[in-house]
């Protein structure tokens, strides 16, 4: 029967009972994540505090705990599915090492640990592995929403994180359907563990047949109706009702929800249905947070602050152990060991559902009962909170035992970093897959100059071992790129990344060096106008014939003649391309000739919104930098040799010859003006000081503006730490010969100010464009100097004053 009083009691204005929980719980959470976002703070974290504030042991705003716990208990489960759905099976594959090697050494020696202290306290040994369960699991949420806003996902410490933490998500699953073991309520001894293993192992199985052949028709098939309206319903029911049916076999609404997420994350409709359900999972998770905030009795934390330092300090000490431990194991160095074991050191949400579920079966935290929950509460909400500062402080101590190992001359990955290395026209390869070994061999063969950069410490130790040049790190960081030499770097390969790596690095990489000729294999065709707009001159899609066209795509821009380009790809592809797959062949039949005009020709395009696109070459002053354009080649068009009133239009393709130095003083001329510039390391160059003479830096030469070569280091003035702003000057490389919008729209300028943050060269509000201000106002950047002939002066545009 349907209840009519609902809306005729909100047509008549009155007040529904459930308005003020409702209103509490949203305007709290919208309140507390902007304070959050102020503070740079996760709103996680704030969550959490405005459950505290408003819950009925603090300020009592929200008194309807059945209405909190109902909406919570559908924010745990859409949260648990989108985590599902970002997981994606894929992952296990890529870091399987991390996963179930760390992994299980991680939650196992934690479960172990934890007991053995419960024991030694009487504690029945089933209680103990209960708490251990409690104890071994991190925050997914929390720490992968800090590593993305840090941007060090891909740091060493960020993939053993998120290794460790997918094996977690995992051994949940086995976890929840434990508890009614433990707690003597579905079997016990040895047949119940079995029967909850074999149990665990059916859903897995069926889940991933569901994922494998059924998920990716039936969104197909939904897709095909472009309705939005029935993707998202069908989206939600199958979470809803993925959990339901899960539960009927006696697994938790929520481990269902995450099941549910594993399903569709196989799908090629996964990005679209987490962009669907994220709104709603914001806002029902938000929901889901602040209640377990609600569940903190602040009088028993109060009262109870010894039991409650013990148990974070007993926490504490269990996690950094076991996670160090097990990070060591895999061969992983100290500072990635400390960042690691802090980064995980908290409980994380995985831990209320599972807490929760032993409670419903009579199982409660170190055997303490109510108290035990409350103390476990507690825990879990402190650590949860103080989770960025004991990431910063992780940083910190790797940073500090880097630093002690350079001191001692002990090698170290880091420390092997702290001189770029010295390559000219060289060949970059991102990453050391399959495409890049057999890529290596060629220009190894070949004479060609090349570094390698991996993540990877067993490709790396492959890579030593075979004699190859390797540098361990990230190649989506500036600071990594210009470390091997991207200035100078005449090709940038990747051939074996995901696609959103390889975008990232390709954009990075463009914006380093838009002279360069950047190459990228992918698995899938949908990627390649993607990687092109990001900046790649080549994508090639696909395995062994895709890493021919690599290497022809390398010996055609060093100019080796087509003729023996082609007898390389016919000996390739010969006998099913035998000669890569025996990785133990003679690399010498491979041989090309190179010579110096090989090194010093490059193929460069014309990007759209770049300086040269709409000017004469003879307007370019490229033969002032020593630069030759010997060739233009527009479409199937080619002038050989072009004449000097030839205009350039996005898409031509130059051939200009010239050394190295040069392209790089004309770098700025092919730079897209809509692309972001990343900043280069703070790297001094061999043949130069650390620090330099400011005005013989900064003399403005007649034929090519400012020296972009010379690092500015500008200490400021005695009287002026009243500004605020000072922590923002660093010594920077100017991003330009003159002003960097000025150069590519045509404008002339009266004076020029340089970033000390970014490096950023701007005109003065002397001249009609004022770039220098217009830079401040996008990017915050407070504090520019006067970089004019006898000027010696910098200005902060926030306190209006001289530096």
């Amino acid at each position: 029967m349907i209840n009519l009083d609902v809306p005729m009691v909100l047509a008549a204005g009155a007040l529904p009972q459930y308005m003020t929980e409702a209103v509490a719980l949203i305007v709290a959470g919208a309140v507390i994540a902007y304070i959050c976002f102020r503070l740079k703070l996760v709103p996680i974290v704030g969550f959490l505090v405005a459950g505290v504030l408003i819950g009925p042991n603090a300020l009592g705003l929200v008194k309807d705990q059945t209405l909190v716990h109902a909406t919570a208990e559908i924010g745990v489960i859409l949260l648990l599915f989108t985590i599902g759905i970002e997981f994606s099976l894929e992952k296990p594959a890529r870091i399987q090492r991390l996963i179930f090697g760390g992994g299980i050494l991680q939650v196992g020696l934690s479960i172990g640990l934890t007991a053995l202290v419960l024991l030694m306290f009487g504690v029945d040994w089933k209680t103990g592995i209960f708490t251990g369960m409690l104890v071994a699991l991190s925050s997914t949420a929390i720490v992968l929403k800090l590593l993305a806003d840090k941007s060090e996902t891909n740091s060493q410490p960020g993939q053993v994180g998120l290794g460790l933490l997918i094996f977690q998500d995992l051994a949940i699953v086995v976890m929840v359907l434990l508890v009614p073991v433990l707690a003597g309520t579905d079997g016990g001894g040895a047949t119940g563990i079995g029967f909850a293993l074999a149990k665990a192992v059916g859903i897995i199985l069926l889940v991933l047949v569901v994922a494998r052949r059924i998920m990716p028709k039936l969104l197909e098939a939904v897709a095909k109706t472009c309705s939005p309206e029935l993707f998202l319903l069908s989206i939600v029911a199958i979470c809803f009702g993925t959990a339901y049916l899960t539960s009927l076999a006696g697994v938790s609404l929520s481990l269902g929800a995450f099941l549910a997420g594993l399903m569709v994350s196989e799908s090629s409709y996964s990005h679209h249905a987490l962009s669907e359900t994220l709104p709603l999972q914001i806002l029902f998770s938000a929901t889901f947070f602040v209640s377990v905030g609600m569940l903190l009795d602040v009088n028993y934390l109060i009262n109870n602050l010894p039991i409650i330092f013990a148990a974070i300090a007993v926490v504490l000490t269990i996690k950094i152990i076991t996670t160090g431990i097990s990070v060591r194991a895999l061969g992983y160095k100290a500072p990635v060991a400390a960042a690691s074991a802090l980064m995980l050191a908290q409980i994380g949400e995985f831990s209320f559902v599972l807490e929760r579920a032993g409670r419903e079966a009579g199982l409660f935290p170190m055997g303490m009962g109510t108290a035990g929950s409350q103390t476990f509460i507690a825990t879990t909400v402190v650590l949860m909170v103080l989770t960025p500062l004991m990431m910063n402080v992780g940083s910190g101590l790797s940073a500090k035992i880097v630093r002690k190992r350079q001191i001692a001359g002990m090698p170290d990955s880091a420390a092997e970093m702290a001189e770029p290395l010295q390559l000219e026209d060289h060949v970059i390869v991102a990453g050391y897959g399959k495409a890049a070994r057999w890529l290596v061999r060629v220009l190894a063969g070949s004479g060609i100059p090349y570094v390698i950069t991996t993540l990877s410490p067993d490709s790396a130790n492959e890579a030593e071992n075979a004699g190859f040049p390797v540098v361990r790190g990230d190649a989506t960081k500036p600071f990594l790129l210009n470390h091997v030499g991207i200035d100078n770097a005449k090709m940038l390969v990747i051939p074996d990344d995901d696609p959103s790596t390889a975008h990232r690095i390709t954009a990075v990489a463009r914006s380093l060096n838009p002279t360069m000729r950047i190459v990228v294999r992918t698995r899938y065709t949908s990627e390649v106008d993607g990687l092109a707009a990001a900046g790649a001159d080549a994508v090639i899609a696909e395995e062994l014939e895709s890493v021919v066209q690599i290497f022809g795509d390398v010996l055609r821009d060093y100019r080796i003649p087509a003729e023996e380009i082609e007898a390389h790809e016919e000996m390739a592809r010969k006998n099913g391309y035998s000669a890569f797959l025996d990785l133990n062949a003679d690399t010498s039949i491979f041989k090309c000739e190179t010579d110096q005009e090989c090194l010093d020709t490059r193929t460069v395009k014309v990007r759209d919104d770049a300086p040269v696109a709409g000017k004469a070459i003879a307007a370019l002053s490229l033969m002032n930098m020593g630069l030759t354009v010997k060739s233009v080649l527009r479409g199937s068009i080619s002038f050989d040799p072009p004449p000097a009133e030839l205009v350039l239009f996005p898409g031509d393709e130059l051939v200009i010859s010239g050394e190295t130095n040069s392209f790089v003083r004309s770098a700025a001329f092919f730079r897209n003006a809509n692309q972001t510039i990343a900043t280069p390391a703070i790297l001094p160059s061999p043949a130069q000081p650390a620090s330099v003479d400011v005005e013989n830096a900064l003399a403005f030469k007649a034929e090519t503006g400012i020296d972009t070569e010379t690092r500015i280091d500008y200490s400021p003035k005695a009287d002026a730490t009243t500004c605020s702003h000072l922590d923002q000057i660093r010594p920077v490389y100017p991003s330009a010969s003159g002003c960097e919008e000025c150069l590519r729209s045509g404008d002339k300028w009266v004076h020029l100010r340089l970033c000390l943050s970014c490096g950023h060269v701007g005109c003065c509000d002397s001249s009609k464009n004022k770039h220098a201000t217009a830079h401040f106002h996008k990017t915050d950047h407070a504090v520019m100097r006067s970089i004019e002939v006898f000027d010696d002066w910098a200005w902060c545009f926030v306190d209006n004053d001289y530096i």
